[in-house]
């Protein structure tokens, strides 16, 4: 990303001056507090928006070069939780992320890619339910695997868990934080959650005031005087197993809430 900036009015910018480069597999998350900006920047990178000014690139070629076909060889992505339906079995919701590799008809290789990607989620007992049939929690892990079926590059989650239970958060969180090792792939994330971030990602962009406020691992950027400033919030952050931990307190007094 060169000098990004996205506004949705001409005076009012949402993204101002991002620059930054992912340039290996990782699992980072994007952090920030409602409004900052974080589901536009992941749309400026995928092409769902164009940036008022600057670039973002993949492979050294800009992103609004590519055809959406090719771009869809490189990333995947997976939006919020949505109202979406589709009157397919689990295993055909699936298969259409799959759906630019040939013209004509399924494979055996398609099966074995949808199959696996339904085992990685732990839903392959759902796989010849109704899409429509299944609660919102199995909806929106089927979204996930229709968006890793392809095993693409890059993968952009836009809250990917915000429809699971806590013991699923932690099971998704989990599988995607592995993917980067076992499938070289760059897996960017935004999210609410700050301790499940903290637990599992490999890096953390925070975003504040248009910008990136702070980058770095969640030691380096899960602090005391981070928090503070970004959310508005006092908290305790202390160490456990390597990872740090926010022990929340409360907000700081706002005027516009009084």
């Amino acid at each position: 990303m060169k000098d990004l900036e996205f506004g949705y009015s001409s005076d009012v910018k949402v993204l101002k001056g991002i620059n930054y480069t992912l340039d290996e597999p990782e699992f980072i998350c994007i952090m920030g507090p409602n409004g900052v900006g974080k589901s536009t920047l992941i749309h400026c990178m995928n092409k769902i928006l164009k940036p008022s000014s600057g670039f973002v690139y993949i492979n050294e070629k800009e992103v609004r070069e590519y055809k959406l076909k090719e771009l869809a060889t490189h990333m995947g992505y997976v939006p919020n939780a949505s109202e979406d339906t589709f009157p397919l079995s689990v295993v055909d919701t699936v298969m259409v992320g799959l759906q630019n590799d040939h013209k004509f008809g399924t494979s055996d290789e398609d099966l074995h890619k949808v199959y696996d990607v339904l085992k990685l989620m732990k839903i392959q007992h759902l796989a010849m339910r109704d899409f429509n049939e299944l609660s919102a929690g199995q909806h929106q892990k089927v979204m996930l695997a229709r968006g890793l079926v392809r095993s693409p590059e890059i993968v952009l989650l836009d809250e990917p868990t915000s429809n699971l239970d806590i013991r699923h958060q932690l099971e998704v969180t989990k599988v995607l934080s592995q993917l980067p090792a076992e499938k070289g792939m760059l897996i960017i994330m935004i999210s609410h959650d700050i301790n499940i971030t903290a637990k599992y990602a490999d890096k953390i962009i925070m975003l504040h005031d248009g910008g990136i406020f702070a980058v770095g691992t969640p030691t380096e950027v899960l602090t005391k005087e981070n928090i503070r400033t970004v959310y508005g919030v006092d908290a305790d952050v202390i160490d456990v197993d390597g990872r740090p931990h926010v022990i929340l307190k409360e907000s700081l007094e706002d005027p516009e809430f009084e």
